[in-house]
Formats: structure tokens, C-alpha cells, sequence
């Protein structure tokens, strides 16, 4: 059992609690630096699609798992900064360096100008309205025909940094590391944001926007800023995600998309940093599983690889539905269940992680 003494108010919104728990993801990173020499191409490619997917849940993350706003139309923020960056890059010839930034500003401007309509709105009613927005978006790529290339699509340039090209297909290695060194700069902005005021006024309208107002928290401003932030870095993803496939059309970025980003944060564990990764390796590795698995069977029963339509889609609902009811915390609120099992034993108390149920009248309608 580990104690942390506190001397200072500071020691709760330190980066790290303590050194051993620093030493730890030091060393996680060294392990992910080193990993095209320590794994094949196939895998360098996988991790890379693994980061890409991190990046858009974080984005989700904030919005959802920090503030508490539910969104069913983050996919078109994602087509949002995937098809900027490639449109600046071939339409004004900007480079990469520009036009990467540029998509992330873009899709935050366009989660500012949807949360401004949308202040006023609750759950429901909320998500109604974004996938709203997800459905609108894939229309007009298609309709914006002599832009984006309609159901044609567009096809991603090479990326260029200083004289340097990079292809995913030609230099896996480098376009993981680029991936890598992109995530690891938002994820040490996105906790240094959960340590400023801002962040702390996301958590308070996440927890009740009238105690937030109470304060002096204006939930409307934060909401716009919660949405601008989280589409920014959505966009990224989607610019990276671009470049990651080569090619895209309006279908890339369908809805289901957008349902399987929500997925991923709330299996991987709602509102913690970490769900976002887990839930990354989750929507990566399951359709290689699945169709491992699928293998394997018809191996076995002697009836060849048989391919079920809708099979991964209702795989991932069930996964879902199981970690709603058994786990709402997530694969990592399940293991920081077993971490204070073992730091609190045999003091660890069964109702220590329950659920509240009180809520204030006023929050009882939404």
C-alpha cells in the first residue's frame, strides 16, 4: 500500500501524483518510441491506427466524458478536418505543417458554430441534434461535388515536413512516429487542461449546470468552449486518419462511425483520459479478432471462412450493452477497482465504487 502525504493544495492537480507512478509511463513511452523495431510492418501499422483512434476519443472525450454532453455527430467533424487538410494542401498548395494546424481550427470553429444553437439542449435532444449535423455533413461532401470529389472522394497527398516525405504505405515507421509525436503533445495539453479552471468548469456542468452557474460558471461559454476544443482535436484525428487510409469518400465518415467513438470511450472508461486509449485498442483489434475467430470456426466445422453481414456492428453493440450494465466505469474503472482492491486490502469496502443516486429536483427533468 502506497500513502501520499500531502504538504501542499498543489499535490491534487500535479501532473503526476508521485516519481514511481512518472517512472511508469516514461517507461511506456520509451516502449512506444521503440516499437517499429520491436514489431512487424502489420502491427506498426495497427498501433499507428490504434493512436489515431486515441486521438479522436479524446476529442470525444472532452465534450462527453468532461462535460457530460452527449454527441452522436463527431464522425463529421472527423470528415471536417479530413478533407481540409487535403483541400488546402492540393487547392492553395499549403504544406503539411500549415495545413494540419489549419484543419484542427476549422473543425473547432464548426463545434463552435453547432454549440451555439445547441446551448439550451439535454441529452436526448442533444445527441438528436448532432447526428443531425453527422447526417447533414455526409450530404453536402457529396454535394459539394467540385470540392471534395463527391462520392469519387479525394485521395491524400504525401506528407512533407522539412523535406521530408512521408508515406504510411512506403515509411510506416515514419508516419508513426509523426502519429505518436501528435498525441503525445494533446495528451499532455489535455491534462494540463483538466488541471486549469477551464477544466475544473467542464466537470462542474458535467456534474450539475446549476451548481456550476451557482458559482458563477457560464455553462453556455463553457459548452461552446468544451465543444470548440473537442472538435478541434477531432479534426486532427480526421486529418491524420485521412493520410492513414489514402483514400476517403463521404462514406468514411459515416454514422457508424460516430456510434463507434462513443463506444469506444465508454468501454474504455467515461471521463478518464485512459478509456481513451483502451477503448482505441478495443474498435482497432475486434474486427482482426473477429475475423480470426470467424477462421477458425469454419476451420473447424469444415465450412470455410463464411462472412456474416453485420456481424462486427452487432458484436460491438453487445459489448456495449454488457459493459453498460456490468461495468459503467469501463475497462479502466475496472482496473482501478482491482488497484485499490489490492492497495486497500483488507480494508477495501464492495460499496466503495457505487454508483450515486441522489440527484437535485432540477436535474431530474433532463
Amino acid at each position: 500500500m502506497r500513502i501520499l502525504f500531502k504538504t501542499s493544495y498543489d499535490y491534487d492537480i500535479r501532473m503526476f501524483k508521485h516519481w514511481y507512478q512518472a517512472r511508469w509511463y516514461i517507461l511506456l513511452l520509451v516502449l512506444a518510441v521503440a516499437a517499429p523495431w520491436l514489431l512487424g510492418t502489420f502491427m506498426v501499422g495497427e498501433v499507428t491506427n490504434v493512436l489515431i483512434w486515441a486521438l479522436a476519443g479524446m476529442g470525444l472525450m472532452i465534450l462527453v466524458g468532461q462535460t457530460g454532453q452527449a454527441s452522436l455527430g463527431h464522425a463529421a467533424f472527423l470528415a471536417v478536418g479530413c478533407y481540409s487538410n487535403v483541400i488546402l494542401q492540393e487547392r492553395l498548395g499549403l504544406p503539411f505543417i500549415l495545413t494540419f494546424p489549419l484543419s484542427g481550427l476549422i473543425a473547432g470553429l464548426a463545434g463552435v458554430a453547432l454549440a451555439i444553437p445547441t446551448t439550451r439542449l439535454h441529452g436526448i435532444y442533444l445527441a438528436i441534434a448532432t447526428l443531425a449535423v453527422s447526417i447533414m455533413v455526409e450530404d453536402l461532401i457529396v454535394l459539394a461535388e467540385p470540392l471534395t470529389g463527391g462520392v469519387s472522394g479525394l485521395f491524400a497527398p504525401d506528407i512533407e515536413i522539412f523535406g521530408l516525405t512521408i508515406n504510411r504505405y512506403v515509411d510506416p515507421e515514419l508516419f508513426y512516429w509523426l502519429t505518436l509525436a501528435i498525441v503525445v503533445i494533446v495528451l499532455y495539453l489535455y491534462r494540463n487542461l483538466l488541471r486549469s479552471p477551464l477544466g475544473r468548469a467542464f466537470a462542474a456542468v458535467r456534474d450539475s449546470e446549476i451548481s456550476a452557474q451557482a458559482m458563477g460558471v457560464n455553462v453556455a461559454r463553457t459548452k461552446a468552449k468544451a465543444f470548440g476544443l473537442s472538435t478541434a482535436i477531432t479534426g486532427l484525428a480526421g486529418a491524420l486518419m485521412g493520410h492513414f487510409a489514402g483514400i476517403f469518400t463521404h462514406e468514411t465518415f459515416n454514422i457508424l462511425i460516430s456510434i463507434q467513438m462513443l463506444l469506444m470511450i465508454v468501454v474504455g472508461g467515461l471521463g478518464f483520459i485512459h478509456g481513451a486509449f483502451f477503448g482505441a485498442v478495443i474498435i482497432a483489434f475486434l474486427p482482426q479478432a473477429l475475423a480470426i475467430a470467424r477462421d477458425w470456426v469454419g476451420t473447424a466445422l469444415g465450412t470455410g471462412s463464411v462472412i456474416v453481414p453485420g456481424l462486427e456492428n452487432a458484436v460491438f453493440g453487445v459489448i456495449l450493452v454488457l459493459f453498460i450494465l456490468f461495468e459503467p466505469m469501463g475497462i479502466y474503472g475496472r482496473w482501478l477497482k482491482v488497484r485499490t482492491y489490492f492497495e486497500l486490502f483488507p480494508f477495501y469496502r464492495r460499496d466503495m465504487f457505487r454508483r450515486q443516486k441522489s440527484y437535485l429536483k432540477t436535474e431530474r427533468m433532463r
